[in-house]
C-alpha cells in the first residue's frame, strides 16, 4: 500500500538533480545553479546541481542517459556534450536517442582572454604573439569543448602554431590564465566576463556573429580580421530516454517559466546570453541541426582528442 500511494504521488514527489559535466565556476554550473533557484520555487522540491566534471562532459551524459526514467535525474547538456563530443569520441550513449529533450536554456558566445601581464591588447596582436613564440598555450574547459574547438578554428584560420591544454572546466581554465599557465584561451562569456571586468584577464574579442550586450566595446573575431570566424555555445535540459510525457511536460513548464522569470532573465542578460525558447520538439529539432553543422566544422578544424 506504502509503495503505491508513492507512486501515485504526483511528480515531483522528491528532490530533483541537474548533473552538469563539467566543475564548478564554469559557465554551464553558473547557469545550471540560477536555472536550479528558480525551478525550485515553481515545482515546490529542492533542484540541486550535481558536478560531475569528466571525459569533457560525457561521464555526465552517460550517467544521466542509464538513469531511471522518472524525472528526478536530468542532464544540463551543452553543445560539446551533443555536437561536437559525438564527433571526437566513442560514446556510450546516443546523443539523441538517449534522451528526451526538456528545452533550449540558453546561447552564448565565447570569449577570446589572455593574461593581463601579456601586452597583447587586439586579435592582431596576438597573431603576432604567437607566430613569433611558436608553441604558444591555449587553455579550454576541457577536450571537445567549444573553446578547445574554437582555439583550432583560431589556429587553422589565423595560421599560428598554438598548443592546446585541457582542463576540467572553464573555471580551472580561467585560473591558470590568470597564473600565465597558458596564454590565451576561448571561454563562455558567463564563465570569463567576471575576470575581464575584474581586470583578472583581458578581454580581446568575441565568438559571435555580433557583438555581446555583456561587452559591446570588444570586437567580434569577424570585426578584428578572421573572417567567418563564428562559434555560438549553447545549454539546455534533458531527461533519460522513456522518462513519461507528463513529467517531461511539467519540467519543460518549470524551466521556460525559470528562464522567463526576471531573476533568470536578468542573470541571463547580464553574462551575455540569449535565453532559449521553444519546447521539447523545438529543442530536438535544434539538436539534430546543431549535431550535423559541428561535425562540418570538427571535420574541418582537424580537431582531435589527446
Amino acid at each position: 500500500m506504502a509503495a503505491g500511494s508513492a507512486a501515485a504521488q504526483p511528480y515531483p514527489a522528491k528532490p530533483v538533480r541537474i548533473v552538469v559535466g563539467f566543475a564548478a565556476g564554469g559557465s554551464t554550473d553558473k547557469l545550471a545553479r540560477v536555472l536550479a533557484m528558480r525551478m525550485t520555487d515553481i515545482l515546490g522540491q529542492s533542484v540541486i546541481v550535481d558536478n560531475r566534471p569528466g571525459a569533457a562532459g560525457n561521464l555526465a551524459a552517460e550517467l544521466v542517459a542509464t538513469s531511471p526514467a522518472d524525472g528526478y535525474t536530468v542532464f544540463m547538456a551543452t553543445l560539446s556534450s551533443q555536437a561536437i563530443n559525438p564527433h571526437l569520441y566513442k560514446l556510450k550513449f546516443d546523443p539523441i536517442k538517449s534522451f528526451e529533450p526538456i528545452a533550449l536554456v540558453a546561447k552564448y558566445p565565447l570569449l577570446l582572454v589572455v593574461p593581463p601581464q601579456l601586452r597583447i591588447n587586439s586579435v592582431p596582436e596576438l597573431i603576432a604573439h604567437a607566430k613569433a613564440n611558436p608553441g604558444t598555450f591555449y587553455a579550454s574547459s576541457g577536450n571537445g569543448s567549444p573553446a578547445h574547438l574554437a582555439g583550432e578554428i583560431f589556429k587553422g584560420t589565423a595560421g599560428v602554431d598554438v598548443q592546446h591544454i585541457p582542463y576540467k572546466g572553464g573555471g580551472p581554465a580561467m585560473l591558470a590564465l590568470m597564473a600565465n599557465e597558458a596564454q590565451f584561451g576561448f571561454e563562455t562569456i558567463p564563465s570569463a566576463i567576471g575576470y575581464a571586468r575584474g581586470g583578472k584577464l583581458k578581454g580581446l574579442a568575441v565568438t559571435s556573429d555580433r557583438r555581446s550586450t555583456a561587452s559591446p566595446d570588444l570586437p567580434t573575431m569577424q570585426e578584428a580580421g578572421l573572417k567567418d570566424f563564428s562559434v555560438t555555445s549553447w545549454a539546455g535540459l534533458l531527461a533519460p530516454a522513456g522518462t513519461p510525457k507528463s513529467v517531461i511536460d511539467r519540467l519543460t513548464q518549470a524551466t521556460q517559466a525559470a528562464i522567463g522569470s526576471p531573476a533568470v532573465a536578468t542573470a541571463l542578460a547580464s553574462d551575455g546570453a540569449e535565453p532559449g525558447s521553444g519546447g521539447g520538439a523545438d529543442f530536438k529539432r535544434f539538436m539534430n541541426d546543431e549535431l550535423q553543422t559541428w561535425g562540418k566544422v570538427v571535420r574541418a578544424s582537424g580537431a582531435k582528442v589527446d
